[in-house]
């Protein structure tokens, strides 16, 4: 694979661990890594004010494209929720898709407008403003600790996992 295949997008799906863990195991997928978009606060040692959890995603465009990404999100949220996902309440567990690349946002717009339900779609389609990486400790979370919380269920969680 060259460099041109590789592309970047960010989904926020509320709570990191299990979006993490769901997306890393996607055919196409060549790294994730959990993190925040779009934050207020340039403290991001203490709270991440404004900030969206959300999992960074390399991926082939050669092996998938930016729709079956989106197909793959849509299975793990509710993307009729504002501001929760699971258990997970407020509005760092917003639902979002961001990129730094105008056309992955006229491409997500136009899967959502053409979806039969969006009217009632709440995902954020957003240019990505900023991105901070979360501390070590979150990254692959669920990997190194299994029995973590998740609000994905565990049936969709590893369905792609070989």
């Amino acid at each position: 694979m060259n460099i041109e295949q590789q592309d970047t997008i960010y989904f926020a799906g509320g709570c990191l661990w299990g979006v993490q863990e769901f997306l890393k195991h996607l055919p196409g997928v060549i790294n994730t890594e959990a993190g925040r978009a779009n934050g207020t606060s340039t403290d991001t040692q203490g709270e991440y004010d404004g900030y969206a959890e959300c999992v960074k995603v390399i991926y082939d465009s050669e092996v998938v494209s930016l729709n079956m990404l989106f197909d793959y999100f849509f299975e793990i949220i509710d993307p009729y929720s504002i501001n929760k996902q699971g258990d997970d309440v407020g509005p760092k567990y917003r639902t979002a898709i961001y990129s730094k690349s105008q056309d992955h946002l006229k491409v997500a717009s136009n899967y959502i407008r053409q979806r039969s339900d969006a009217d009632k779609i709440v995902v954020g389609v957003e240019l990505l403003t900023n991105y901070v990486p979360s501390d070590p400790e979150h990254q692959d979370r669920l990997s190194n600790h299994p029995d973590d919380y998740c609000h994905i269920p565990l049936e969709l969680l590893h369905k792609y996992k070989s």
